[in-house]
Parts: C-alpha cells; sequence; structure tokens
C-alpha cells in the first residue's frame, strides 16, 4: 500500500506545464494547417461557402480530436513508462541494493567528486531517500512527478481546434474579391505565432522557427491549391 501511494503521488511540476504548452503549440500548428489545406482544395473547386464551411469545420473537428487523441495516448506510454521504473527500482533496492548504491557513487564520479565523497554522499543519500536518489540518478526523474495526459489531450484538443478557425473564418466570412488573400494572411499571422511560440518553449531563434512556419503554411497552401485545381 505504502509502495502504491508513493507511485501515485501526484505534483505539479514544470515539465508537466511545459508538456501541455508544447501539446497546445503543436496542437494549433496542425489545426492550422489542416483545415487550411481542405479549405483551399475545395474553395477551388467550389464557390458554395456553405459546402466550404462545413468541409473546413468537419475537418476543424476531426484534426482536434485526433491531436487530442495521440497526445493522450503518447503521454499516457510515458507515464506508464515512468512508473514501470519505479516498481522496477523498488524491488532492486530490496534485492540489490549494493548495486544500485554503486550506481549512486558512479553518477557522482562523472560529475567530478572523488569515489571517496561521492560514496559518502551516495550513502547518505540512499539512507534518507533510496527510491527518490536511484530514480534522479538513473531516470533523470522526479518521484511522484508524472506528464498528466489529460492536460496534454485537452490542451491539444482546444488549440488545434482555435488554430483552425483563423483560416475557417478568414475564407467563410471574408468578402468572395478578397476570400483568398485574407485566408493567406490569416495562415501566415498564425503559422508564424505558433513558429514564435515553439521557439521560446524550446529556446531556440525565433527568427527561423516563424521562417519555416512560413515556408511550410505557404507550402501547405500551393499544394492544396494545386490538388482542387486538379479536381
Amino acid at each position: 500500500m505504502v509502495e502504491k501511494a508513493i507511485i501515485e503521488k501526484k505534483k505539479p511540476s514544470m515539465a508537466d506545464k511545459l508538456n501541455t504548452l508544447r501539446a497546445g503549440v503543436l496542437g494549433s500548428n496542425d489545426g492550422i494547417l489542416t483545415v487550411v489545406g481542405v479549405l483551399f482544395s475545395v474553395a477551388v473547386a467550389t464557390t458554395d461557402k456553405f459546402t466550404i464551411f462545413i468541409a473546413g469545420l468537419a475537418d476543424l473537428l476531426a484534426c482536434a480530436f485526433s491531436m487530442a487523441s495521440g497526445e493522450y495516448a503518447s503521454v499516457s506510454t510515458q507515464r506508464d513508462t515512468e512508473k514501470a521504473a519505479v516498481i522496477t527500482e523498488q524491488k532492486l533496492l530490496k534485492t540489490d541494493f549494493a548495486r544500485e548504491l554503486d550506481q549512486v557513487v558512479s553518477f557522482y564520479q562523472k560529475k567530478g567528486v572523488s569515489e571517496q565523497t561521492s560514496r559518502g554522499i551516495a550513502l547518505d543519500l540512499m539512507r534518507k531517500k533510496p527510491l527518490e536518489t536511484i530514480i534522479s540518478v538513473k531516470y533523470n526523474l522526479k518521484l511522484g512527478s508524472y506528464l498528466n495526459p489529460w492536460n496534454a489531450a485537452f490542451s491539444s484538443l482546444f488549440s488545434a481546434a482555435a488554430g483552425g478557425i483563423f483560416p475557417l473564418a478568414a475564407m467563410t466570412l471574408s468578402p468572395d474579391s478578397f476570400k483568398w488573400q485574407a485566408t493567406i494572411l490569416a495562415v501566415c499571422f498564425s503559422v508564424s505565432l505558433t513558429g514564435y511560440l515553439s521557439a521560446k518553449l524550446g529556446n531556440g531563434l525565433a527568427k527561423i522557427a516563424i521562417f519555416r512556419n512560413l515556408i511550410v503554411g505557404i507550402v501547405t497552401m500551393i499544394i492544396h491549391y494545386c490538388i482542387g485545381i486538379l479536381l
């Protein structure tokens, strides 16, 4: 019962928050690109705004739920793997404590600490909090802090839907004479925003991320416009 309580314990973590934000940014980007792809293909084939709207809305919903289910499955798998690692280490601490201790000693030695000092640190930590120590050393995990698949799923669901609304609204609400320009501008703005946010989350270069997303967005529009012409 004690072991189960340790495994199921939940604590808010920065990793979980960043993972939720990551899912949101990716969901938004996918929502934008998949919806504009359908809109461009259908809008070239027909000028009926209701048909275009229904096609875009159907794709928006499909994309949102697909992204959400994918995130849920992916993060759930990672969470299960982390829990399995904790169970494994609990057993090893009982059956092979000496080897577990040596791995902690080795961990500190690789950081430049002398063998004697490393062993002293390891012995102290393994006496006070053995499971937390070995999980941190071997897996770089914080005991009890697991990624939440529901947070990632809902973040991806709502952001994909929100991202897809930009091109859908631009194409269906703009005057016929300006709908293409409005949709292109909406897509360029929205993918630039997701590129900027992804760069900030990953500590990357914002200009490169924005440019990369713009290129992908423009290529997506060109490809689906051509598909619509062929149809």
